[in-house]
Parts: structure tokens; C-alpha cells; sequence
């Protein structure tokens, strides 16, 4: 499944897998479809996260990005609720450097390798991310209903718009 950059948080994973492309939130959600499917419970961690992380990934255009971005961070239950980013393992357990969010990684791909830290467990270490949190929404059943809730980061005519040229950029 290729990664492309997408604002249209509630496109069904149906449709992202059956085009072939996807947001990391995107492909995440197929993640969550599946693990349901197989009966697996799951939840989604509402988190807005300030635009600077995403500053490395888009340098030329960092002026134009929203604030902050609604990310939908599934969890799984499984003996307990585990956070997608511990799935495999605990944080760092893969060794290998911090997330950065430039190159071609993805969140999506940072889960496999136990990069990814939104509570600061590791504080100020190589794989907290903590410090782009502006605000935790909590627990949803779902990311549609954390989207009903809390809306998307952009309006639907900016999406529109935006949507395309993000493929575009990603491709």
C-alpha cells in the first residue's frame, strides 16, 4: 500500500485499500478493521498535534498548514489496551534512531519499528513525541466517532482542495 498525504480522515478502509494509497491515519484505520474483524476490540486516542511536526516533512510549505491536526491514534485490546505504536514491542525495542518525520517513514512504518512515544514515558528521550500534543481529546470507540465529535482538521472545501495536491506531493 503506497503512502500519500491526506486530509480525508473518513474515507472508509475499504476504499483506501481497494485504491492502493492511503494516509499512515488511513492505513492505520485498515489496521483497526481487520483487528475487529478477527473479533480484536479497538479504540482511538483523539490527539491534536501542533503543525511543527510536520515541519521537516513539508519545509516549503510549513506556512500554510493548520495549527494543529486531529490524529486518531488506534489501540488495541489485547489482554490489555495496547497503543498501535507497542504492538510489536515496547518503545524503542527495535533499537534504530527516533522518528522524524522526513524521508520516506511514516508513522505507519515507525509503528514497526517501536519508534513512536505520544505520553512522554521516555521524556526528552529519542522516541517522545509528547511535546507536539497541544491537546488530548481521550478515548473514542472509534476514529469516525472522533471525527463526528471533534470534526476534521480542515473544512470540507479545503480538503477538496488539498487532498489532490497532497497525493501529488507524496507520489
Amino acid at each position: 500500500m503506497r503512502a500519500v498525504y491526506a486530509l480525508e480522515e473518513r474515507t472508509p478502509a475499504s476504499h483506501v485499500l481497494s485504491r492502493g494509497f492511503g494516509s499512515c491515519s488511513q492505513r492505520l484505520a485498515i489496521l483497526e478493521s481487520v483487528a475487529r474483524a478477527l473479533d480484536i476490540p479497538t479504540r482511538v486516542r483523539a490527539l491534536l498535534i501542533d503543525r511543527s511536526f510536520w515541519y521537516p516533512r513539508f519545509p516549503r510549505v510549513k506556512f500554510v498548514l493548520p495549527d494543529q491536526m486531529l490524529l486518531a491514534w488506534p489501540e488495541f485490546r489485547i489482554h490489555q489496551w495496547t497503543p498501535a505504536s507497542e504492538l510489536f514491542g515496547s518503545i524503542g525495542c527495535r533499537g534504530g534512531g527516533s522518528f522524524t518525520n522526513n524521508g520516506s517513514e511514516t508513522l505507519f512504518e515507525a509503528v514497526g519499528r517501536c519508534a513512536v512515544d505520544w505520553d512522554g514515558r521516555e521524556a526528552g528521550g529519542a522516541h517522545d513525541l509528547s511535546h507536539f500534543i497541544r491537546a488530548d481529546h481521550g478515548y473514542f470507540a472509534n476514529r469516525d466517532d472522533a471525527f463526528a465529535v471533534l470534526g476534521q482538521t480542515l473544512c470540507g472545501p479545503s480538503r477538496l482542495v488539498t487532498d489532490p495536491l497532497l497525493r501529488r506531493i507524496s507520489a
